[in-house]
């Protein structure tokens, strides 16, 4: 899995940020998830397009004043840097999550996600395919 993460810069924002410079920042970039940061630079939790529906539009929260920290999942679920994929994979589908963090100690390292793995998927199925063709 190291090789999902590799050169990754993770998206970060403190817990007093916005839920909207959370979303604007999700858009800008095109990802599905922020890490929360909390004093330190340590992960506090997690904000994805889940929370922003689930836990302020539909209970009507003003995104320009709701801050991260009242919102966000809190003390999600990590990986290690060097978790298999297969594993990783096991982990979101048994938790129904889209994203984890990737954290070595108390230093984050990134996040990966569902789509992450389409790639990984895709030459592992090539790989099988290429198998059956040679005999």
């Amino acid at each position: 899995m190291s090789e999902i993460i590799r050169r990754q810069r993770p998206v970060t924002l403190p817990i007093s940020a916005t839920v909207q410079q959370a979303c604007q920042l999700m858009r800008e970039r095109k990802i599905g998830a922020i890490l929360v940061t909390g004093g330190g630079d340590q992960l506090v939790g997690i904000f994805t397009g889940r929370d922003a529906v689930g836990r302020v539009l539909a209970e009507a929260l003003d995104p320009a004043t709701t801050l991260l920290g009242v919102v966000m999942t809190g003390q999600p679920d990590t990986l290690g840097p060097f978790v298999k994929a297969n594993e990783a994979q096991r982990m979101m589908r048994d938790g129904g999550y889209r994203h984890l963090p990737v954290v070595e100690g108390n230093k984050i390292i990134g996040i990966v996600s569902q789509g992450d793995f389409n790639g990984l998927e895709r030459a592992r199925h090539d790989e099988e395919t290429g198998y059956w063709e040679i005999l």
